[in-house]
């Protein structure tokens, strides 16, 4: 073996052994991370976990979570993929300040959000006021409320995976397509939208648990109404008052379908060797 050969050895195996004032405070923030969903776990009655997921109040509050969750994140691509294309393709004064405006509600508080929302849309809102006065539509405390709380606070996932998705895309593909004759809307539908398709979906999947997980704008705009308005998170948050056991099983389910939206997107997130 050579010197070179040798001191290469020698590298990667104190490359592979961190020191022990960087080990200690990892594994203690691992474990910090990992014990209360392991105690989460330990605690969950598995013995009556099937008969409480099927208790009426739990079905209701996870089919009403399952319903708003999906239509959010329908609104959330009916509006963020257009913006997340302005933002990446049109050059405009101002560009950097809507874009700090879209990520606002990431670092917003989710019961600011709230109140915004009343402000707002409620019925002395500013936007409010005129829909209930001349449609007769009252967006606060409904179902619909839900809704729009959780396109607020999950409309900056979708639009920040899609327009890194744009800006990641060859141009050259949709200038072929214009050369050819193709429009706008035409490159955008056949050709633009293809390119980026896996990062609408890494989006909208992030954006679904996002809304599926939203409380704090929720309860603050919509309220907290079994059958209408209360959703899982909300559920848990009543539930941890008059019976902890079905908490925990609501948090499950939500733990659960954060394991889902991980081990979906990891091959986004994770780089292999």
């Amino acid at each position: 073996m050579t010197r070179r050969s040798t001191a290469r050895s020698a590298n990667r195996s104190t490359a592979g052994r961190p020191p022990l004032v960087l080990l200690l405070p990892a594994l203690t923030g691992l474990a910090f991370l990992v014990l209360p969903l392991a105690g989460l776990l330990v605690r969950a009655p598995w013995s009556t976990l099937g008969t409480r997921l099927g208790e009426p109040h739990v079905l209701e509050a996870l089919r009403l979570s399952l319903v708003t969750a999906t239509l959010a994140t329908v609104l959330c691509l009916l509006l963020g993929v257009p913006l997340a294309w302005l933002l990446a393709r049109v050059r405009f004064r101002g560009v950097r300040l809507v874009r700090a405006l879209v990520t606002v509600p990431l670092v917003l508080p989710p019961v600011v959000g709230g109140v915004a929302l009343l402000l707002v849309l409620g019925r002395r809102g500013l936007v409010g006021q005129w829909l209930d006065a001349w449609f007769g539509i009252t967006l606060p405390f409904s179902t619909a409320g839900v809704v729009l709380a959780e396109t607020f606070v999950a409309l900056p996932f979708l639009v920040i995976s899609v327009e890194g998705a744009l800006r990641a895309a060859d141009l050259r593909f949709e200038e072929a397509a214009a050369t050819l004759g193709a429009g706008r809307w035409t490159v955008f539908r056949r050709v633009t939208l293809p390119l980026v398709a896996p990062g609408i979906a890494a989006g909208a999947v992030l954006c679904w648990a996002r809304a599926l997980g939203e409380f704090g704008a929720t309860i603050t705009f919509a309220g907290n109404f079994p059958g209408h308005t209360q959703t899982m998170p909300l559920a848990v948050y009543l539930a941890l008052e008059t019976d902890p056991q079905a908490a925990i099983v609501l948090s499950l389910v939500l733990l659960a379908v954060s394991v889902v939206v991980l081990a979906a997107l990891r091959d986004r997130w994770v780089s292999t060797s």
